[in-house]
């Protein structure tokens, strides 16, 4: 379009300053599409907040508006504009990617992934997922970003993906109300490229086939943690020193130079604190697994039965006491369906355990041929469940020294004479004791030939059919 003679003439005669504005051309053209309204004073004075040392005047700029009229219509606010390159700390540019066949612990996964590329200096931070990233992975991706970086720009720039803006009408966004939500918590201004536009956030399109082929491909990973620190030491030692084709300069030093300090200030929003501490819950079957997303995970022994809470985070399922809220394990989240994960120290020796409340009844009674004979009752009266009757006459025993003081150990050897005994019993036989104390005073049979030392021996050996027992030991 043929400019007006006077606007040339105003351009001929302030050549230098002309140029300094072209630099900035394309963050003027959005500060003025966005508001239309606005001041060329107010738009001079946006821009020398975000650049140093700029000399340039009121009258200057309104040169330079007047001019940019004539060529653009900023009637119509829009959603995205040209990339903010020459101005620090206002644009990072979003976009997602996955990659097929990466080896990890010897499987072909498919990595999902979200590329975050600040315009200015480049500098580029990449979070990975295990499974197609839904709103509030890529909430979560935002908070790693921005805490990597160190701030938060002014805007973000997406593509038209579901997870941030649901529907376009006549360039009228309807946002994803959790995306909205945090991103106006944080801080940021949320733009949206035009449908089937990928060349307006070409940085980003660029950051995502260099991680795909420079960051990803070809690499073996022994389990997802593996994954995650690769990417995390490529990002710091590869992606962010190398000489930018485009800059000449290495992005993080780029940054910490000239766009750190134009950085938005970034705290964790409190929607994200919420999001994380939601946990839901499962109840552990008997042989200690839970359910989760087609998958079951083991828990520790001690949580068989109980209901215990759950929580995703970063393609890790934590998994908690509520009572205490304490993490009791910790699993990689499956990427197939119907995979049992073990954790093999959830399941503990069991005989090792036996062992252990066999030998804290010994010490508990202080008696060692009547305690033999007591886990030789039990074990005889209920041999499936003998480690929980073990467990079970520990408490019974405790208590009743507790209260009493001591156990009699005559009380004791009238209890064994009988030719089943279980936890529950032992506390009713100790209980009517208590009640009728006269009775435990009547001579009992003597420890070293009672039924119970016999039925122990009974127990720890076999006969060889001639009458004759072989101890096992």
């Amino acid at each position: 379009m043929k400019l007006p003679e006077p606007a040339i003439t105003a351009l001929l005669s302030d050549t230098e300053r002309t140029k300094k504005l072209d630099d900035y051309r394309d963050f003027i053209v959005q500060l003025l599409q966005t508001y239309p309204g606005l001041s060329a004073v107010k738009v001079l004075r946006k821009l020398k907040a975000k650049v140093d040392d700029l000399a340039v005047s009121d009258r200057s700029m309104r040169r330079y508006i007047q001019a940019l009229k004539q060529e653009i219509s900023f009637k119509q606010a829009r959603y995205y504009e040209p990339v903010l390159d020459m101005i620090p700390g206002e644009q990072c540019q979003v976009d997602g990617g996955e990659l097929r066949g990466v080896m990890i612990g010897g499987a072909p996964t498919t990595v999902y992934f979200m590329v975050f590329v600040l315009s200015y200096s480049r500098l580029m931070h990449v979070s990975v997922s295990p499974r197609p990233i839904d709103t509030d992975t890529l909430i979560r991706q935002h908070d790693a970003a921005f805490r990597y970086f160190g701030g938060m720009p002014q805007e973000c720039v997406y593509d038209q993906t579901k997870l941030v803006v649901i529907s376009e009408i006549f360039r009228e966004l309807e946002l994803n109300q959790c995306f909205h939500q945090y991103a106006t918590a944080a801080g940021f201004h949320i733009r949206a490229c035009e449908g089937y536009d990928p060349e307006s956030k070409g940085k980003v399109e660029a950051g995502v086939k260099y991680v795909k082929h420079n960051g990803l491909y070809g690499e073996d990973f022994a389990h997802w943690r593996d994954l995650e620190q690769t990417v995390a030491d490529w990002l710091d030692q590869t992606a962010n020193q190398r000489v930018h084709g485009s800059t000449g300069q290495a992005p993080q030093a780029l940054y910490d130079r000239e766009e750190k300090a134009r950085m938005l200030p970034y705290l964790t929003p409190s929607c994200i604190d919420k999001a994380r501490a939601a946990v839901v819950t499962r109840k552990a079957d008997k042989t200690g697994l839970i359910a989760w997303q087609s998958n079951k995970y083991s828990v520790p022994m001690a949580y068989q039965g109980a209901r215990v809470g759950i929580c995703e985070q970063d393609g890790q399922l934590r998994i908690s006491d509520l009572s205490t809220g304490e993490v009791i394990a910790e699993h990689g989240v499956g990427l197939d369906k119907g995979q049992v994960i073990k954790n093999t120290h959830h399941y503990r020796d069991i005989s090792l355990r036996i062992e252990t409340l066999e030998n804290d009844l010994h010490q508990l009674l202080g008696h060692p041929a009547l305690a033999l004979a007591l886990c030789a009752l039990l074990k005889v009266s209920s041999p499936k469940i003998y480690k929980d009757q073990l467990a079970g006459a520990k408490q019974v025993l405790a208590e009743h020294i507790r209260q009493q003081g001591a156990l009699c150990p005559t009380l004791l050897e009238r209890l064994l004479d009988t030719p089943r005994l279980t936890a529950t019993g032992l506390r009713e036989r100790l209980e009517a004791y208590r009640q009728h104390p006269e009775r435990s005073k009547s001579p009992a049979p003597d420890p070293g030939t009672s039924a119970a030392l016999a039925r122990y021996g009974a127990l720890n050996g076999h006969s060889n059919g001639q009458g004759e027992r072989h101890v096992v030991h």
